[in-house]
């Protein structure tokens, strides 16, 4: 398989995680302000929002679901269809969920899902190159400079 195939895959592995996930997580934070999850792992501290422009986790959940989700799904869906605006969707898709993770790391506290998210997003970043072929020159200049240095010396004659 190229590596073209396995960075497509990649992208619609992470895509569709990160779409549920993400989708599911937004509907928490929302259903958070509605329903008191306290005693359980769905229990976010309110003190997480000190500081923050928020006084509910009703936008960010909304954020997080739509903004978040919704443009990994979308991006999914594209890539799946192989459709036009593919790879710009992807890097959308991408650059979003860094700035989330920048975004929220700056009001709360550190966790290791935002360490996963953020691998994650550079991961889908970098298989976007890939599948742009933008480290294509540079791939094949240093391919090429290999084999000519290990080529057997031209003998004189």
């Amino acid at each position: 398989m190229s590596m073209q195939g396995i960075a497509r895959r990649v992208l619609l592995t992470i895509q569709i995680f990160v779409g549920i996930t993400s989708v599911f997580g937004g509907a928490a934070l929302v259903l958070g302000g509605v329903i008191d999850f306290s005693g359980t792992a769905m229990a976010i501290p309110q003190s997480y929002l000190d500081g923050s422009p928020f006084t509910s986790f009703l936008v960010p959940g909304l954020a997080l679901a739509i903004v978040v989700g919704g443009t990994h799904l979308l991006a999914f869906v594209m890539l799946a269809r192989r459709m036009r605006w593919t790879m710009i969707a992807t890097a959308v898709a991408g650059f979003g969920m860094l700035v989330w993770v920048f975004v929220q790391m700056v009001f709360i506290p550190f966790s290791p899902l935002q360490a996963v998210y953020f691998g994650l997003g550079l991961l889908e970043l970098a298989a976007t190159l890939v599948q742009l072929d933008i480290l294509h020159p540079w791939v094949h200049a240093s391919v090429h400079r290999d084999r000519a240095s290990q080529a057997p010396a031209a003998r004189p004659d």
